[in-house]
């Protein structure tokens, strides 16, 4: 009788669909939506398959733990559709497998262990690479998070954190934030067997030089663009290191930054920059003008508290570490005539 009703209940709550809640879109009607809020991402349970079964016994005994993210740094969505985020809580990192409804977890033990990761990408063949800012290197792991190897001799990496992948080079490009030292603050490019290429930047104010470089994405043309934080500004290099060009600033106002963290760019080109100090992402075009920005100071849907680490999709979908609300925010470019920065530019309503 007993099984009978929790049955029942169970099917019950199965029946009733949750009240749909608005869009929340940027900007604001009357303006043309460029941005949307999709979904948040903090547990296992939002990935994983949940059969009948289980939601019988969950209604019998309770909840069993659920593995949730403590707090995010680094998130890197990859081509097969899995979310992976270098939570410094955890000291390892996350893997929310949506397509395969599976969740786990890499750099538990072995010669793969992590201690404080706070890179993370992928290359085309599934491939994860994580740099660990307290052991000095990056981790190389199979799509299943089996240990491959390890990349960054003794003295090549100085505080890795930022890290992305030229697939059509087979490219590694490892930002060294550095310890202080005016020899570190560089980028650091290996081959796919752990061996250094070339290196480019050096610790200063002048272009192509850096003050805390931090995340780092190569665009599909090949174009790398490194976070260079304590300078306040994004740096755009060519695929060998040669300085292209330069925007950003130190301040409160609009195309200014505060904390810089993360950096993505869509399949149009724009640049977008979280700010942990302004909790929201700012967009760029190019010639480093701003578009428009999104988020605000909350713990609501959409909102940010301490925004991190940022990665744009193949479908244009843009992955925030929401580090305080322990969640990855998950928002969608919608372009409209094929270019958010087009000729009547009517985002930077937004901004003006």
């Amino acid at each position: 009788m007993v099984f009978s009703l929790v049955l029942v209940v169970v099917l019950a709550g199965c029946a009733s669909a949750p009240k749909p809640q608005p869009d929340l879109v940027w900007p604001l009607p009357p303006e043309t939506p460029r941005i949307k809020f999709v979904k948040s991402l903090s547990s296992a349970a939002d990935v994983r398959a949940t059969s009948l079964a289980s939601r019988i016994k969950t209604a019998v005994i309770g909840d069993a733990p659920v593995a949730s993210l403590g707090k995010p740094y680094a998130v890197h969505a990859d081509r097969a559709g899995r979310v992976l985020v270098a939570d410094s809580a955890w000291r390892k990192v996350l893997v929310f497998d949506e397509p395969g409804k599976d969740f786990f977890i890499v750099g538990l033990d072995g010669p793969g262990l992590l201690v404080n990761p706070r890179g993370v990408t992928t290359d085309a063949e599934g491939k994860i690479y994580v740099s660990d800012v307290t052991q000095n290197r990056v981790v190389v792991y199979d799509p299943k998070g089996e240990f491959v190897l390890a990349m960054g001799q003794r003295g090549q990496l100085d505080k890795p954190v930022g890290i992305a992948v030229n697939d059509a080079l087979k490219r590694i490009y490892v930002v060294s934030t550095g310890s202080g030292s005016t020899q570190t603050h560089k980028v650091t490019v290996f081959d796919p067997q752990g061996a250094v290429l070339f290196e480019f930047g050096g610790r200063g104010v002048e272009d192509g030089q850096f003050n805390f470089p931090t995340n780092i994405v190569v665009d599909a043309a090949g174009k790398v663009y490194v976070m260079d934080s304590f300078n306040f500004r994004v740096q755009v290099f060519d695929a060998d290191g040669k300085f292209v060009s330069k925007f950003g600033g130190v301040g409160s106002g609009f195309g200014q930054f505060s904390k810089p963290k993360g950096i993505g760019v869509d399949s149009e080109g724009h640049i977008y920059v979280s700010d942990a100090a302004f909790n929201n992402v700012q967009i760029f075009d190019q010639e480093g003008r701003l578009l428009l920005f999104f988020g605000e100071f909350g713990y609501r849907r959409g909102q940010f508290w301490l925004p991190a680490g940022l990665s744009v999709d193949s479908k244009d979908r843009i992955y925030v570490a929401d580090q305080y609300n322990k969640r990855i925010n998950v928002y969608q470019y919608l372009p409209e005539a094929g270019r958010v920065g087009g000729a009547e530019r009517p985002a930077e309503a937004a901004v003006n």
